[in-house]
């Protein structure tokens, strides 16, 4: 088994090399781990114990973010290594200043694994979510590193639980890790089931990064003056397909104000939105105490501002659902509102536990988008009660940070 994984690790390097010419994404991360292992050894440092945190991407970045500023808070005598797989990670945070060094992980070999070990030397690992890589996670154990994953979620049709060679060898690797901190208990179930003992529920860090955001939020006065008396429908990370499913409500309910905030704001994408809605349009970057007045939908064409948006909102909905899955449903929910998103939204566990209390709404087509907006906008009663049990989920979910870092730092 261990000769297949080589050389699929191999063959997939192989092709992100031959299409990186064509293909950005494969150019990034082809370039981005050749310099690692070069700028690690100028840049490392050993004169304090080193932490490496790793996720694949951006939405597990904000899953060990809390956990490296809670370390960087209470344990500043620490140094904090930050990989990731994806460029979709890297390229948005490679500047997060609460991190000593920030590079790609070298593709998953016996010799890549030992040789970052060997310039590193971490004092404490953690994976974020679902990374889970043979060469690495082995070594790790070989050196008696401890290891750690952190906000995991297990489910049965993975690998580890299937009784076939793969699933066993895979099964193997969830022996190299020191501690489990899982979102749920049907992790822990499915984990005891092979033997792991090793798990603590500590929920996802995420609602910790949340209320932390809702805490320091923006005051956002040009918002404010936008929304007025209007009920206003907040549309984070929107794509197409969500863009297509609310135009019709939008158009047939000028009363409601919206304000959309597209996953892509480059240009063609805005034009495209605005070309698409054929009603009063500002965008965010242009709007001015005179502009917003009278306009029914504001387009926010910058990053870095909706999760203060959301604040001002009476209702949320949330974009990918018609795509590979749901964006950040936890920003939103922190406010305390009715959440509505596409139907792909199974594999989040946040999603499926807001469904379960009937305070988020999945929908499948412009009908049934029509018809709950229509429902919820015009039932002050019925929002603010779901506004009260969806503050109360939060709420009953912080604290996975702590959770961790006690059981890291103090072995409790």
């Amino acid at each position: 088994m261990n000769a297949l994984y080589t050389l699929s690790i191999h063959l997939y390097s192989l092709l992100i090399r031959l299409t990186a010419p064509f293909n950005i994404k494969a150019r990034q991360i082809s370039q981005g781990r050749q310099k690692t292992f070069q700028e690690l050894s100028a840049k490392i440092r050993h004169d304090k114990p080193i932490v490496w945190v790793h996720c694949a991407s951006l939405g597990e970045f904000e899953q060990g973010r809390p956990v490296i500023e809670a370390i960087r808070k209470d344990h500043p005598g620490h140094q904090i290594l930050l990989t990731f797989f994806s460029p979709s990670g890297y390229e948005i945070r490679k500047n997060y200043d609460l991190a000593d060094y920030i590079c790609y992980l070298p593709a998953d070999t016996k010799r890549n694994a030992r040789k970052l070990l060997d310039l590193v030397k971490p004092e404490i690992v953690f994976f974020v979510k679902y990374e889970f890589w043979h060469y690495y996670l082995n070594e790790l154990k070989r050196r008696n590193i401890p290891l750690y994953l952190v906000s995991a979620i297990f489910r049965e049709n993975q690998q580890f639980f299937r009784d076939t060679p793969w699933g066993k060898w895979y099964r193997q690797m969830l022996f190299c890790f020191e501690h489990f901190f899982v979102q749920d208990e049907h992790s822990i179930e499915l984990l005891n089931q092979i033997g792991i003992k090793n798990v603590t529920r500590a929920g996802d860090t995420r609602f910790d990064r949340v209320a932390e955001i809702a805490r320091n939020g923006k005051h956002l006065p040009l918002v404010e003056k936008f929304k007025g008396n209007s009920l206003l429908v907040v549309a984070g990370s929107t794509w197409k397909p969500d863009e297509e499913l609310l135009a019709e409500y939008i158009l047939s309910h000028p009363e409601t104000k919206f304000i959309i905030a597209p996953h892509e704001t480059k240009r063609a994408n805005i034009d495209r939105l605005i070309n698409l809605l054929k009603t009063t349009i500002i965008c965010y970057t242009e709007a001015t105490d005179e502009t917003v007045m009278n306009k029914q939908v504001m387009i926010v064409d910058t990053i870095g501002v909706l999760s203060s948006i959301y604040r001002y909102a009476d209702l949320a909905y949330i974009g990918g659902g018609f795509g590979v899955g749901i964006h950040n449903t936890l920003e939103a929910a922190i406010f305390g509102m009715p959440i509505v998103f596409g139907p792909n939204y199974l594999k989040f566990n946040e999603a499926t536990s807001m469904v379960k209390l009937g305070v988020a709404f999945p929908v499948s087509d412009s009908d049934s988008v029509n018809k709950l907006l229509q429902q919820l906008l015009s039932d002050t009663e019925k929002r603010n009660l779901i506004a009260l049990e969806c503050t109360k989920f939060t709420e009953q979910n912080l604290g996975a940070t702590q959770i961790i870092l006690n059981k890291v730092f103090n072995r409790q």
